[in-house]
């Protein structure tokens, strides 16, 4: 099996003398050393699947990892082996431990919105940029494994200090919801381990080694769990790449791998270097710009994959250029290759450049997908079911109970659910507990006390069965009983319910042959429907299809033509990171975002930039960006200008291109 390795990879996966840190750069096969050295562990020296666990930091990325270690046990059992997430395994964890925490194993999950509506509530206004400000910092301290009075202690700045006053709240709000949003899913167990000895104990016997994907990407709290799971002996392996650090705004934090030679001094470091993806000349200049960025570990990436073509570089313009420009080469290139669409990307710095973009391959009749755009679970008919559910397992989750019990409505209108949240909160209660309160139900009419607690009820009845009946059934129950399909079809267009109903019977359909392939019950199931809405919705094979993405959404991706536009000054790098007095490493992580999108191409590259772009309605110069200079000029070139080296390379490249056209006209 190891036969097909490189001799770093090789030694990478037979390495079992203590914790090991592999470097490996874009396209070096990282997946490859994790995937074989799981089967290692078990074939070659005993482990049990069950005590191993490989995590990383997408479902797409667990599922592939879990494939093709299926692939390479060949039918041997692979049975108990967790291929997981971070934020799975903390779930996981919670599950299990969640009663030394006080809270019950069914408790709920809140999405960004939900957390979003409980900040908004505390602080009692509409400001959305003091919202979002707001959580954001909650989260950036729940990352750094900060609790709230420690928030409070430290905060020096009035702003600091006002959302830390947010951040006690807001944790008060969830315990009493039993729910936890996305980053207690790490914070929790992290706690939990800190408190409980002999639940670390016990977790450290169950996971006996560790492999860790994507190991840059890591926040402060990620890393302590790490350290936690695997003791003073450090019997992991983490496979991470510090030129592709690109999300410290997001928490994570590239100065774990330093620590990580700080804190298992016996640590050993393996380099992959050789790329599998890209040709030289494009390995050359992702080498060429990063060597820009001071090295925690000097590495360079090579590859046999021939020399390649020049990497182009084609200004515009303005932005309605630049799109067209795009749009023409890639037709172009298309034609004269006889590639599929699938095989071209367009990538970006932000969001917003996609617009015109898109306009341009819809009017060419391009066929394209957009990274980031709305998840699945993120549309409104998803919503509303996945309330109920989330009710039927924690009848203590308020937003989820307001959701529902207005979704479609059922005679409860919004008086008496405000004098529910109010009795509701003088008793410190939830508002399905105080919807049974005696108290309660004398202080209200017969008609509104009879539709609260039908409504009640059903939850009641449906909670019974959740744990014994199919999931499937389960839910075809449950929609007819809510009438949901007439609720759609009266509330909107026909072909918006249509389309709604559509999206409805898929979730019902997925759940159904996930529940019965997993065997899990619905309580289960609602668990893990809430974690996948946070980490990426569901996936679905890939059409054959243009990708438009933003560089960050590409990492991890590869394709074997590459656009990468609007590389200029205040784009890539960011404007907010070139300000005055702004710290260097911002810009550091800028050129790193350069690479990663300069190594997700196989065999050609194009960047365009603007000479000028409109901004609030007046045109304003643009620079290109400072990351072009960088890059070595003998493999640039500059919109048609002819690269005078190798005369015989572009010869040969001509006469090929021209029998291409040829073979094409003739055909």
């Amino acid at each position: 099996m190891l036969s097909k390795l490189n001799d770093p990879q090789r030694e990478a996966v037979k390495y079992l003398g203590g914790p090991l840190l592999v470097l490996a750069g874009a396209g070096s096969g990282k997946t490859r050393v994790i995937t074989h050295k799981v089967v290692h562990l078990i074939e070659q020296h005993g482990y049990d699947p069950k005590h191993i666990a490989a995590i990383t930091f997408t479902n797409k990325a667990a599922r592939e990892m879990q494939e093709r270690v299926s692939g390479l046990l060949e039918g041997k059992p692979s049975k108990g082996l967790t291929v997981t997430t971070f934020h799975s395994l903390g779930l996981q964890i919670l599950r299990a431990e969640a009663q030394l925490l006080g809270y019950k194993p069914r408790f709920s999950i809140l999405d960004s919105a939900d957390s979003f509506k409980v900040v908004a509530d505390i602080l009692a206004t509409t400001d959305k940029q003091l919202l979002k400000k707001t959580q954001w910092r909650i989260s950036q301290w729940k990352n750094d494994f900060i609790t709230a009075d420690m928030a409070l202690n430290q905060a020096e700045e009035e702003a600091d200090h006002a959302a830390a006053k947010v951040y006690q709240l807001y944790q008060q709000a969830l315990k009493a919801y039993q729910a936890v949003d996305f980053d207690d899913l790490i914070r929790l167990p992290v706690e939990l381990f800190d408190q409980h000895r002999d639940a670390l104990h016990k977790w450290q016997l169950k996971l006996r080694y560790l492999l860790i994907d994507e190991y840059q990407d890591t926040n402060a709290c990620q890393y302590k769990l790490v350290k936690q799971l695997t003791g003073p002996e450090g019997m992991f392996t983490a496979v991470g790449d510090d030129d592709q650090a690109i999300y410290a705004w997001r928490g994570a934090d590239v100065e774990n791998l330093r620590q990580l030679t700080t804190d298992f001094p016996n640590l050993q470091v393996i380099k992959l270097e050789q790329n599998y993806r890209s040709t030289v000349r494009i390995l050359r200049a992702a080498n060429t710009l990063i060597s820009n960025n001071p090295k925690l570990f000097e590495k360079k990436l090579w590859s046999d994959l021939g020399i390649g073509d020049t990497i182009q570089i084609n200004p515009a313009k303005d932005e309605e250029h630049e799109a067209e420009m795009v749009a023409m080469k890639l037709l172009a290139h298309k034609f004269e290759h006889r590639t599929r669409w699938a095989d071209y990307a367009v990538l970006y710095r932000g969001n917003h450049q996609a617009r015109l973009i898109e306009q341009q391959l819809r009017t060419q009749k391009i066929p394209y997908t957009v990274s980031g755009g709305q998840s699945f679970f993120d549309r409104a008919e998803i919503k509303d079911l996945v309330s109920y559910l989330r009710l039927i397992a924690n009848e203590d989750d308020d937003p989820a109970f307001i959701r529902a019990a207005t979704t479609p409505k059922k005679g409860i209108g919004s008086t008496t659910l405000e004098r529910l949240g109010e009795y509701a909160a003088e008793r410190h209660i939830s508002l399905f507990e105080a919807a049974y309160e005696p108290a309660f139900q004398n202080s209200m009419g017969k008609k509104q006390i009879e539709d609260l607690t039908t409504f009640c009820d059903f939850i009641n009845r449906m909670q019974q069965r959740a744990t014994k009946d199919p999931a499937g059934e389960l839910l075809q129950d449950m929609l007819n009983a809510i009438q949901y399909e007439a609720f759609l079809y009266d509330s909107e267009e026909p072909r918006a319910a249509e389309t709604k109903w559509g999206n409805v019977m898929d979730f019902i359909g997925w759940m159904t042959r996930k529940g019965e392939a997993e065997e899990t019950n619905l309580l289960q199931l609602t668990q893990t429907v809430a974690l996948m809405s946070m980490l990426e919705g569901r996936e679905e094979g890939e059409p054959d299809a243009v990708k438009l993405s933003t560089l960050h959404a590409a990492k991890g991706l590869e394709f074997g033509h590459v656009f990468l536009i609007g590389v200029e000054e205040g784009i890539l790098p960011h404007h907010s990171s070139t300000a005055a007095g702004t710290d260097v490493a911002k810009v550091e992580e800028e050129r790193r975002l350069m690479y990663v999108g300069i190594t997700r191409a196989q065999k050609s590259l194009t960047i365009t930039y603007c000479r000028k772009r409109k901004r609030s309605g007046d045109w304003e110069q643009c620079e290109p960006s400072r990351f072009l200079d960088e890059l070595p000029a003998d493999d640039i070139n500059h919109a048609g200008k002819i690269s005078t080296t190798d005369p015989e390379l572009r010869k040969a490249q001509k006469a090929t291109r021209m029998a291409n056209i040829r073979a094409i006209l003739e055909g």
